[in-house]
């Protein structure tokens, strides 16, 4: 934990962790509803973690440069700005019943998202002891867990209509009731998106008045003539950097592609109605994911982060070749069970790609933020599958292969090759390579 001195800020830029996870898990909600609401296949529906994701993409750079001139405080109230801008225009969208519309407010929000997520990050991961980084940044990224569970039971009871008409009942009806039948599912998102909207000017008046001490990375005390620690793309020489962002790619691709098509998946294999399977991806997968988060900074008192890393990405393996193979309750329960044990990765991967790096750790966290573009590769090649091969449950091989490339990391990507990091006043450069 932190000193006490930073105790308050803490708690600030922790309740921030909730914002982004807000935003990633109502879209498994977004993407079955919008798919009604606009009429889209499946490929077209996966463009909504597109616009999201490409969010990330496009702005994690810039948040980094922003973040590394003028501090963490500024790109924290700038990125709740853009959050509450984009959370504000879901309404006009949802009124003019607009996809293009809808992906572009989603893409405002997700670059509000990753302001908050380049500095909330690597915040956390240098408030305190180094060598506790990734239990720290475990333990904020609980209540990411919360927001986790929390979203699909706000969609799935506010947004989700629980009318499903079938493509026969569709056709059956006249241009006017068709017309009346859309917008009024389109129109169920306004109101939880002004919510939101509300409660992150909240959160901005109360960052604008609060003291957030802009902490100096570890190794601080950095050379600066020393080779590398420019903003620079250098920072990939750090070869446990560079396939942290590999792995923080793929490990986010699962995530999402996991839980954007579960509603879709538990009707293909179980006949499940959407408001069942929201509450189902709600109440245990989300809960299992926030108690995974928990139980995962309790067991890195006993288990090195690489080692449990690798123990959860076998098991999440194992998971989905099971819901690859089976039907009904077991498929179903098969994919409920992944959230858990991918519980602890995006932060593990985190804090291990970003550590002993100094003075590149901001510029590190962009790229590893920038990696999340991870989010929108996985579902919209997931949704090609799904239409190519009239299989939802086909798709799911993806976050499987995904998964696999996290044990690798684990095992050997995640090693730290000490001659390469940055130098301190002092040192010299003659280190050894050290796992």
């Amino acid at each position: 934990m932190p000193k006490n001195k930073y105790f308050f800020p803490f708690i600030l830029v922790t309740s921030l962790f909730f914002l982004w996870a807000f935003l990633h898990n109502i879209n498994p909600i977004l993407i079955p509803h919008l798919k009604k609401a606009c009429q889209l296949t499946d490929t077209q529906s996966s463009f909504i973690d597109l616009s999201v994701y490409m969010g990330y993409f496009v702005v994690a750079i810039p948040a980094g440069l922003l973040m590394h001139k003028y501090g963490y405080k500024k790109g924290i109230i700038f990125g709740l700005i853009l959050y509450a801008a984009g959370a504000l225009l879901v309404i006009p969208a949802a009124s003019a019943r607009s996809y293009g519309f809808f992906l572009f407010a989603f893409f405002v929000i997700a670059s509000g998202a990753t302001f908050l997520e380049a500095v909330a990050n690597p915040y956390i991961a240098v408030l305190g002891d180094k060598n506790t980084s990734a239990q720290r940044l475990n333990f904020a990224q609980s209540f990411n867990g919360v927001g986790s569970f929390i979203a699909p039971l706000i969609g799935g009871n506010f947004i989700l209509s629980g009318i499903e008409h079938t493509p026969a009942e569709l056709q059956r009806m006249s241009p006017a009731q068709l017309g009346n039948y859309l917008q009024f599912e389109a129109n169920m998102v306004k109101i939880p998106y002004l919510v939101i909207a509300g409660i992150v000017c909240v959160l901005i008046v109360l960052f604008v008045i609060t003291h957030i001490p802009d902490v100096k990375e570890d190794d601080s005390e950095v050379d600066s003539h020393a080779p590398g620690t420019n903003f620079s793309l250098k920072v990939f020489r750090h070869r446990h950097l560079a396939w942290a962002v590999a792995a923080q790619f793929f490990y986010v691709g699962a995530q999402v592609g996991v839980g954007s098509f579960f509603i879709r998946f538990a009707r293909y294999v179980d006949n499940v109605n959407e408001k069942e399977a929201a509450s189902l991806w709600g109440f245990i997968a989300m809960v299992g994911f926030m108690l995974g988060r928990f139980a995962g900074t309790f067991l890195m008192r006993f288990i090195k982060p690489a080692r449990l890393l690798a123990i959860y990405a076998m098991i999440n393996v194992a998971l989905l070749l099971l819901a690859l193979t089976a039907k009904g309750n077991v498929a179903i329960y098969a994919v409920m069970a992944v959230p858990f044990f991918m519980s602890i990765m995006y932060p593990t991967i985190f804090a291990l790609g970003i550590k002993g790096l100094g003075e590149e750790t901001k510029i590190a966290s962009s790229f590893l933020v920038m990696s999340i573009i991870g989010g929108a590769a996985a579902p919209l090649v997931m949704g090609l599958i799904s239409d190519k091969t009239h299989s939802i449950q086909n798709a799911y091989v993806v976050p499987l292969v995904c998964f696999a490339v996290v044990l690798y990391y684990a095992l050997r990507g995640s090693r730290v090759h000490e001659a390469t990091l940055p130098v301190r006043s002092g040192e010299t450069n003659n280190r050894a390579a050290v796992v």
